[in-house]
């Protein structure tokens, strides 16, 4: 059978996976087997990252929302329960940029939801 020594497509591969690995320390960036584990586990990192990162805004969205409320004397279980009683349809989101940056327009809204 014979020698296979990996001509133009090898060294494309290899050439890509190096490139993915620039920046990298010592070794990860210059040795391509090296260099693949490292690319391959920073993959499986920012894939797993990218599903946390959701989880984590909408924790700091519940912090902030909850934070606010505490100062007016309402708790956060208080507040989307009251939400859903008078139909207001604001998201996590928008009332943690609410809370954070317009407290006194969050307030009315707390105030409509403690009403109802």
């Amino acid at each position: 059978m014979p020698r296979a020594k990996g001509g133009f497509k090898t060294r494309r591969r290899r050439k890509k996976t190096l490139q993915k690995a620039s920046g990298y320390y010592g070794g990860k960036s210059k040795l391509y087997r090296v260099a693949a584990e490292a690319v391959d586990h920073a993959l499986v990192h920012a894939y797993n990252d990218r599903k946390r990162k959701k989880r984590e805004f909408r924790r700091l969205w519940i912090i902030r929302i909850n934070a606010a409320l505490r100062a007016i004397g309402m708790t956060y279980s208080q507040f989307i329960g009251g939400l859903k009683k008078a139909n207001i349809l604001l998201d996590r989101r928008a009332l943690a940029d609410l809370a954070f940056s317009n407290l006194t327009a969050f307030n009315e809204i707390a105030n409509t939801v403690k009403n109802a």
